[in-house]
């Protein structure tokens, strides 16, 4: 399978850059470097100039056969840690300046001191310089990927390329094989060696591994399809879209056929390959009075539960905005409902359906019947969005001050016209409206009305009017004001769902925001669910052996049973919020669905975190138990069997003195260490269990480094501290077996003439005790492991448990210290031990 980008259009005075060809496999030995040899000799023969910048054999011989013929850019060699590398010259292959570079393994990490970290950057330098490139990658090195590789295989993929760098590649071409035709490649040793062959077969090749990784490679290049020919259509300016594959969206309204739009379109998606499903809500005001937020939501879930991905758009028409997105989105068919208005109403705002048939083009529409279809919408009256006694002072001004305007204006009659009477009834019902509303406003403008039509409105007197002007003016006095008061009718209702949106996205950002910051219990959703809605109390109750049981609870005298509360919210089927404190709004309802999804979900991650930790701490058990067991079979073994051999020597007759010297000196070594390794051991386990009572004073270094130091020959450990160091806050005891157990560990790795030196440097409020040895040191991407119970790190000689730094630094935690790996100018290795100093401020005196 091979996807190849439209050519760019050539930008002038821009220089040309290299195209990125990628042979993708779906696991290694498929035949990616074979496959990119074979395309750059088809290349060769075409007269085209190619030359291999690196290419890893992996010492298989059709590889190697398969590079005859090609010229081959020497590799450059570099020296890290004392052994010799090679790697790819960049720069020597961007001077050949060839037309075409062959680079294996995209994803390699270049050797430490190489001129970039990753060799998908020393591709974009070539690729800058004009030169065309081909490389190889394999599916588990994609970044994105990279967990699901891990749970698959059970192997972590330590070199990665960024999804970008192989997505934005000019042609990508998959390189596949099938599951059993890989594993007889394998077992006729055409990938690895004979002595791998088996392991390989075992594990990470088996056929169900192999199965799902070549998924992986399928599925991430049918996206890249998608992308290159969405690129393509935006390129040709094509907007009819083409059916690649399958793709129904599902017009979602909000109203009660939701859910039965949603479960057809999943019906049809299901009955071609590799089909996907979409459902589309549409934010507009669209006159649906009984779009529910709460069936949106549970629509969202369900369109999730069959596999489908849920999108909202805006738009001010409901039609035009599905179609757009499903061209968007190269659909194939749309799945829309039957309208539930009436036919009146379908006369004057239009359906739906018919009119995304008549917007649609070459995309199906899909009408589906439901039992809502046909049925006419109740709508309930609205109420007015304005306080009462709002609507009670704009019921008062809307008789009271027609009134008192009439009768200053009778009074002054003389000073005005109609027209500017006019003007003040308008006045008065523009203030009305802003009073109390619409309605009000409405009795204003009639009251208005008469008020002009009786008094001032010839002829005076009568319900007449004998000028038709003057008719028209009334008239258009009444529309204004009808008009001004539906605005800020309107308006108010506006601002009203406004502020109450404000408060339910503060209400649910901040039951967000305490999840987040790990406030993720049951106890304080309640508190928050309380404090919300300032209810007097919030229980979340919990069905256990036919009787409720309260979990957790918030306020006073909390409900004990769904009965006893004002307010019940559903989390799940066995358990419920309880509120007590007044019964709240209807409107409330969709804050208070988010409080119950987000207590299920609370109570869902504590138990799997529960089951996570206790997993873990089994997991940890299990392997501290292994790792005991094998020390006991084998490291405590080796002391008691010298102490055996040595007992039984000394039990034996005739030996002279110089060999019962020699046994007793053996079996006092032996003792010794197994007595350390004991000691260890018993460290470890008063860490673990935190037993560790440290007694903390003020001392001088002076009084420990010697002791813990005793056992070894000065031509071995060197201490280099002045006498002159201040005092530290520390437990004397524990310091010293942190500062014998890193001795020990240094002198143990510290090579024959170069002896380990202890030092003491002096900071502000701190004292630095290192550990300096002259040994191999430790990669840094092994110093984290450094410090884990039964870990050697590769030293396999030793005698230890593997033990001593894990104890050293629970030990220096215990004391309060820190221990920190360095390396040592000119090789080896550094162990630091910071130490707070006795007269260092907020350092107490402990006895």
């Amino acid at each position: 399978m091979t996807v190849s980008d439209p050519a760019p259009a050539s930008v002038p005075h821009t220089p040309r850059r290299g195209r990125l060809t990628i042979y993708l496999g779906a696991a290694p030995g498929v035949g990616k470097t074979y496959a990119m040899l074979d395309e750059a000799h088809r290349r060769l023969a075409r007269g085209t100039d190619v030359v291999v910048g690196f290419v890893e054999t992996h010492g298989r011989p059709l590889t190697i056969k398969h590079l005859q013929g090609l010229e081959i850019v020497p590799r450059k060699t570099m020296s890290h840690r004392g052994a010799e590398f090679t790697e790819m010259d960049t720069e020597a292959v961007i001077a050949r300046k060839p037309a075409v570079v062959l680079v294996d393994e995209l994803a390699h990490t270049n050797v430490p001191g190489s001129r970039h970290e990753k060799r998908a950057q020393d591709v974009e330098d070539i690729r800058a310089a004009g030169i065309d490139v081909i490389t190889t990658v394999n599916i588990q090195h994609l970044e994105s990927l990279n967990d699901e590789v891990e749970r698959i295989t059970g192997v972590r993929q330590r070199e990665t390329v960024p999804d970008d760098v192989v997505r934005t590649a000019d042609q990508i071409q998959l390189v596949d094989m099938s599951p059993e035709a890989l594993r007889r490649r394998l077992a006729h040793g055409n990938v690895y060696r004979a002595e791998q062959i088996d392991a390989s077969l075992s594990s990470y090749f088996r056929v169900g591994n192999l199965t799902a990784l070549r998924e992986l490679a399928l599925l991430w290049l049918a996206d890249r399809v998608d992308d290159a020919l969405d690129d393509y259509r935006r390129a040709h300016r094509i907007e009819a879209p083409w059916p690649a594959r399958e793709r129904v969206v599902v017009a979602v309204t909000g109203g009660p056929e939701s859910e039965t739009l949603i479960r057809r379109g999943a019906r049809i998606a299901q009955r071609a390959a590799g089909s996907e499903l979409m459902a589309v809500h549409v934010i507009s005001s669209d006159g649906l009075a009984s779009r529910d937020d709460v069936r949106v939501s549970r629509a969202h879930q369900l369109v999730e539960q069959l596999g489908g991905s849920f999108h909202s758009v805006v738009g001010e028409d409901v039609a035009d905005a599905v179609v757009d997105f499903a061209t968007g989105v190269n659909a194939t068919m749309i799945v829309v409902g039957l309208s539930r208005h009436g036919r009146l109403r379908q006369l004057f705002t239009g359906a739906t359906g018919p009119g995304i048939a008549a917007l649609a083009g070459s995309i199906d529409v899909h009408l589906v019947t439901h039992d809502q279809a046909e049925r006419r919408v109740r709508t309930r009256a609205r109420r007015s969005a304005l306080a009462p006694r709002r609507l009670l002072a704009g019921w008062l001004a809307a008789f009271l001050l027609p009134a008192l305007l009439t009768i200053v204006l009778m009074v002054t009659k003389d000073v005005h016209s109609l027209p500017t009477e006019v003007m003040f009834y308008l006045a008065i019902a523009v203030a009305v409206a802003l009073i109390g509303g619409r309605a009000p406003a409405i009795a204003a403008a009639v009251v208005g009305f008469l008020m002009l039509n009786w008094y001032f409105t010839p002829p005076v007197g009568r319900w007449t009017v004998a000028d038709p002007e003057n008719l028209v003016a009334l008239l258009v006095f009444v529309a204004v004001a009808v008009a001004v008061a539906t605005v800020v009718d309107s308006a108010s209702r506006r601002a009203l769902d406004a502020t109450r949106a404000r408060a339910e996205a503060a209400t649910l950002a901040q039951l967000s925001q305490s999840i987040l910051t790990g406030q993720d219990t049951a106890e304080a959703v309640t508190e928050q669910l309380r404090e919300s809605f300032s209810l007097d109390s919030v229980a979340l109750l919990a069905r256990r052996e036919g009787h409720w049981a309260v979990v957790a609870s918030s306020g006073p005298e909390p409900a004990t049973h769904p009965e006893e509360a004002d307010t019940r919210v559903t989390v799940d089927d066995d358990r419920v919020l309880a509120l007590r404190g007044g019964r709240l709004r209807a409107s409330d309802q969709r804050v208070l669905e988010g409080f119950a999804v987000t207590t299920g979900l609370v109570l869902e991650y504590r138990r799997l975190r529960e089951r996570d930790a206790r997993a873990q701490a089994l997991e940890r058990a299990e392997a501290t138990s292994t790792a005991v067991l094998r020390a006991v079979s084998h490291d405590l073994r080796t002391p008691l069997a010298t102490m055996r051999t040595a007992v039984e020597g000394l039990a034996s007759p005739g030996l002279d003195d110089a060999d019962r010297a020699e046994l007793t000196e053996t079996l006092v070594v032996a003792t010794d260490q197994l007595e350390h390794l004991i000691d260890d051991l018993l460290d470890l386990s008063r860490l673990e269990s935190g037993l560790l009572k440290p007694v903390m004073r003020d001392l001088g270094l002076d009084e420990v480094l010697p002791l813990a130091i005793a056992g070894y020959p000065r031509d071995r450990v060197v201490l280099e501290a002045d006498e002159s160091t201040p005092l530290v806050h520390t437990d004397g005891g524990l310091l010293e077996r942190v500062v014998a157990n890193l001795v020990g560990n240094a002198v143990r790795h510290a090579p024959a003439g170069e002896p380990v030196r202890l030092q003491a440097h002096v900071h502000p409020d701190e004292v630095t005790v290192r550990v300096v040895d002259r040994g191999p040191g430790v990669p840094p991407e092994l110093r984290a492991r450094m410090f884990d119970p039964f870990q050697r790190l590769g030293d396999t000689g030793g005698t230890g448990l593997g033990l001593g730094l894990a104890v050293a630094q629970g030990l220096a935690e215990a004391i309060g210290a820190t221990v920190t790996v360095e390396d040592t100018p000119g090789g080896g290795l550094t162990m630091a031990v910071s130490l707070p100093r006795a007269d260092a401020p907020g350092t107490g005196t402990g006895a």
